[in-house]
């Protein structure tokens, strides 16, 4: 007998929560699947409150549900990775950044973010964009200049200036080698000094 030819989506197989094609599926009671990792990840945060739901249909579970690798699906999955790819052109090539989160083979990052310090492609970012929880993370363009940003003695984000010592600086540095510096927001400086040098252009 010849093999069914089924149309399918990448869409109909991605994690609502991770937003690219299932890893670890489970289905979970109401029928909705995801990642093992994402729906896990969801519940912990759950914990203390004992009620779990789904992400997608709201529908409440209690107790907690045991989880079982969806093995089916898992390779249907399997076979769509083959099948589908992004346009070459969403690839990083020599001198793009790269997606830290992608799994195959990396696709180019679009914005970093100052609060993970990870960079995202279109489809990692997705997350940042729609939960409440990522709306205080701050996103800039992707760089290859945010290794340059991070203090590499606390691995934050240099966002002071410290004026005495000429240098960008990260908040605990303030507490630290830096106490008691003249010290101003690195955006402050930044006007302060763009201020100065219309100034003498002109």
């Amino acid at each position: 007998m010849a093999e069914a030819s089924i149309s399918v989506c990448q869409d109909q197989f991605s994690c609502s929560i991770y937003l690219d094609l299932l890893k670890d599926p489970v289905a979970i009671p109401c029928g909705h699947s995801y990642c093992m990792d994402c729906i896990k990840g969801c519940w912990d945060q759950d914990d203390h409150t004992g009620v779990y739901s789904c992400p997608q249909c709201r529908q409440i579970f209690t107790p907690r549900p045991v989880l079982g690798r969806n093995t089916m699906l898992a390779e249907v999955v399997e076979k769509l990775k083959k099948t589908v790819a992004p346009p070459a052109h969403c690839y990083a090539g020599p001198g793009d950044m790269a997606c830290d989160f992608c799994t195959e083979r990396k696709c180019k990052a679009i914005k970093c973010c100052l609060v993970c310090l990870a960079s995202y492609c279109e489809n990692h970012i997705q997350p940042h964009c729609e939960f409440p929880a990522f709306k205080q993370h701050k996103l800039i363009k992707a760089s290859r200049q945010l290794e340059e940003m991070i203090c590499s003695h606390h691995d934050k984000v240099m966002e002071v200036y410290c004026r005495t010592d000429q240098q960008c600086i990260c908040y605990l540095c303030t507490m630290d080698e830096h106490r008691g510096h003249d010290t101003v927001s690195a955006t402050a400086e930044r006007t302060e000094k763009q201020k100065q040098l219309g100034e003498t252009r002109r």
